[in-house]
């Protein structure tokens, strides 16, 4: 659990290590608000902000997925973890890195929120 404000502690969902082919691991978190469900679900479904195309919505929706679980990401042994850095190493990602993410958030969702259908 972590330690939040005076002396109140919030509870903390445990998170899960992904491991691709390389060595490389993606840690999810075990947690998703449904704010983030909600949103996921509306950038899936393309609504809200305005897309060019199917594949551009399930972009987006991969993206914001892996926005709200994403703690980290270890490369070539450099941990990645602020947000920010996070998402723009998503998206200057290979092919590969790209296969890899997105089959640990569809493993990731299957285990732990079956409701919610990773692209």
């Amino acid at each position: 659990m972590a330690r939040r404000g005076r002396g109140k502690e919030r509870l903390r969902a445990p998170s899960s290590d992904y491991t691709d082919a390389d060595g490389n691991v993606l840690t999810l978190r075990g947690s998703l608000t449904p704010g983030s469900r909600r949103s996921y679900a509306e950038a899936l479904a393309g609504t809200g902000a305005p897309v060019a195309s199917i594949e551009d919505s399930w972009a987006r929706a991969g993206e914001l997925l892996f926005e709200r679980l994403a703690e980290r990401w270890v490369i070539a042994g450099v941990p990645v973890e602020r947000q920010r850095e996070l998402l723009g190493r998503l998206r200057m990602a290979s092919p590969q890195e790209r296969a890899f993410v997105r089959a640990a958030l569809r493993e990731h969702c299957a285990a732990h929120f079956p409701d919610v259908r990773a692209p």
